[in-house]
């Protein structure tokens, strides 16, 4: 809707995950070079995780664009899947056949390996990756731990990229996961972006999608307010900005001020808002009702007391003269 009133020839702050609007900072940068040194070296398990909104699916899209021609890969977005389902859809992102009858693990499991020795025998390399794995039950991920065993003598067959929450840590150091634990070999856990960068990543998304190297779109004090909202999480600051970018059209102005983002993340609602901010509204409107209470309070003892205060006065003798 506002892409052409700002020079603008698409959505600068879409929620997909498109990887030409990726912003490598310097951690999202580290992380992939974890991540292809991982896979390159054939480390077996790599785990890579981030709170939500860090990047973590865009930055596994990125990865696959990267990777060496010499690499298969599967990519498995659906966590909620059984041991069997799981084999079957790793199979099915390799494109490897069971053949016929009924899946079971022994029969996907064999053909997956054939799969592997012939591509290891060509010098090729492959990798799975598991996006929101987290989700995996105990079971299943024990199953992954098991495709790990997929080797030679000298080297994995299988390289597999684990990419979650960081309650995925916390999961994979429960007592019944312990061997997958220890081995995995990289590790890598994404951080929210600083003020600088996430300045640096709003320019960057408007520059993708069209934006002129003019008047910045944002001030430095929008952005200052931005980053106190969303604390860096790029998902947080690309809903501030779609939304600060609306109103701003609406408006008919070009500039987004701290005003117009206090605005937009007033609109979007509690949920783009940092835990501290929620406090401090909640304390405010603790104060306000408190300070009415007080007020009503006071309004209704002047109203019952008022006759007492009336009769007392026109009582007493220090307010009568002799005329």
């Amino acid at each position: 809707m506002y892409t052409s009133y700002f020079g603008l020839k698409e959505n600068p702050f879409s929620m997909t995950p498109d990887t030409r609007y990726l912003f490598l900072s310097p951690q999202h940068s580290e992380a992939l070079n974890h991540l292809l040194y991982g896979i390159n070296e054939k480390k077996g398990f790599i785990v890579i995780t981030g709170g939500i909104g860090t990047g973590k699916t865009t930055l596994c899209r990125k990865l696959l664009s990267v990777l060496d021609q010499s690499v298969d890969s599967a990519l498995i977005f659906n966590p909620s899947l059984s041991e069997i389902e799981l084999l079957a859809a790793v199979n099915q992102e390799f494109g490897v056949k069971s053949g016929p009858g009924r899946k079971t693990r022994k029969r996907c499991i064999d053909a997956l390996n054939k799969f592997l020795l012939k591509n290891f025998s060509a010098g090729r390399n492959a990798v799975l990756l598991i996006d929101e794995a987290q989700n995996l039950s105990r079971g299943v991920l024990e199953q992954v731990r098991m495709l790990s065993n997929l080797e030679t003598e000298r080297e994995k067959l299988l390289q597999i990229v684990l990419i979650g929450q960081p309650e995925l840590e916390k999961l994979l150091t429960s007592p019944s996961l312990k061997q997958l634990n220890e081995r995995i070999t990289v590790r890598y856990n994404l951080i929210p972006f600083n003020y600088h960068q996430e300045e640096s990543y709003i320019r960057h998304r408007l520059a993708v999608a069209g934006g002129d190297n003019g008047d910045p779109l944002f001030s430095s004090q929008a952005c200052r307010k931005i980053h106190s909202y969303s604390k860096g999480i790029p998902r947080r600051i690309n809903a501030i900005c779609d939304r600060a970018l609306l109103i701003a059209y609406s408006r008919d102005t070009n500039t987004i001020s701290r005003d117009l983002v206090r605005k937009a993340v007033s609109d979007i609602g509690s949920g783009y808002l940092t835990d501290k901010i929620i406090s401090q509204r909640k304390r405010k409107r603790l104060l306000l009702l408190s300070g009415l209470i007080i007020i009503i309070f006071l309004l209704l003892a002047v109203t019952v007391n008022r006759d007492m205060v009336f009769d007392f006065f026109s009582n007493t003798d220090f307010f009568k003269w002799d005329r």
